[in-house]
């Protein structure tokens, strides 16, 4: 679960006017001390970058096709995606 920005400066604010420690702050807000810690570095949530989810099967075939001997590992590699991603459509042709 991600707090709000605003909630966010809301505590800090809080725990700065009135001289609260961190884990007298977390316990009146109910969250956990490490997250305050972590909002205390940086209010703002960090970035998510997006993941590629889906494998181009084609592209997958003809690399198959191309180095019929790579390893799972090499095929990741070269699609930028993890094993798991590769071996999973490679069960399914056999």
């Amino acid at each position: 679960m991600s707090y709000t920005i605003d909630f966010r400066r809301k505590v800090i604010s809080v725990r700065k006017a009135e001289g609260l420690t961190i884990r007298e702050t977390a316990k009146q807000f109910r969250i956990g001390k490490a997250s305050l810690v972590r909002w205390l570095k940086r209010p703002e949530p960090k970035n998510s970058t997006p993941r590629k989810r889906k494998l181009d099967k084609n592209a997958l075939a003809k690399d198959v096709e191309q180095y019929p001997d790579a390893y799972q590992k090499e095929r990741a590699e070269r699609f930028g995606v993890c094993k798991k991603t590769i071996g999973n459509p490679l069960k399914s042709w056999d």
